[in-house]
């Protein structure tokens, strides 16, 4: 678990990068109120999250994230940041921390990112670099990381695999309802 200065400083330094796996309620729809982000202005939000569990998506794909904490908690007709939600809550997974393995790097196509890592070897090394100092500043030693894709997954263990205990998920955005999403993650275990 994390204290409220932990909790902080994480928002302070990586806010506009990450977020935790804790989303407000949904109403009429399945989509509704996920970009709601007050839910982490709740008093003590902080003994909700669990930095020992990390879910890793590839890259921030949608241009500047303009809050902190917005990321993974995307509120636009388009996303599927809410089978996200409906597949991790009330799982051990809830209140996981959420980032990106690559960071500043705005791009759709997982295949392009993936083109772009295997042409500049140097990008992905400071990536990586910026993730462990991200598990540093955490406070972890040995999280389970969680990869969303086939992408994040390959990454992670070019670089992790004798290091974390890696699982993979498929990536939210695939084509399956949230449902199936849901069935699916819940298939995982640490």
């Amino acid at each position: 678990m994390i204290d409220k200065d932990k909790f902080e400083f994480i928002k302070q330094k990586y806010g506009y990068l990450s977020s935790w796996a804790i989303w407000a309620d949904e109403d009429e729809t399945p989509k509704s109120n996920v970009g709601d982000l007050s839910v982490f202005e709740q008093e003590n939000v902080w003994t909700l999250l669990n930095p020992n569990i990390i879910l890793v998506g590839l890259n921030i794909s949608r241009g500047c994230i303009k809050y902190p904490l917005a990321n993974f908690h995307d509120a636009r007709p388009e996303a599927t940041d809410y089978k996200i939600r409906y597949a991790f809550r009330d799982t051990p997974f809830s209140g996981a921390y959420m980032t990106d393995i690559i960071k500043d790097f705005d791009q759709k196509s997982s295949g392009k990112v993936a083109t772009y890592l295997r042409n500049n070897k140097a990008f992905e090394e400071h990536n990586i670099n910026l993730f462990i100092e991200e598990l540093v500043d955490l406070g972890v030693t040995e999280p389970t990381i969680i990869a969303f894709g086939n992408e994040v997954h390959s990454i992670l263990n070019r670089n992790f695999k004798n290091k974390y205990q890696i699982l993979k998920v498929p990536h939210y955005a695939n084509y399956s309802s949230k449902e199936t999403y849901r069935e699916e993650v819940r298939q995982i275990s640490c």
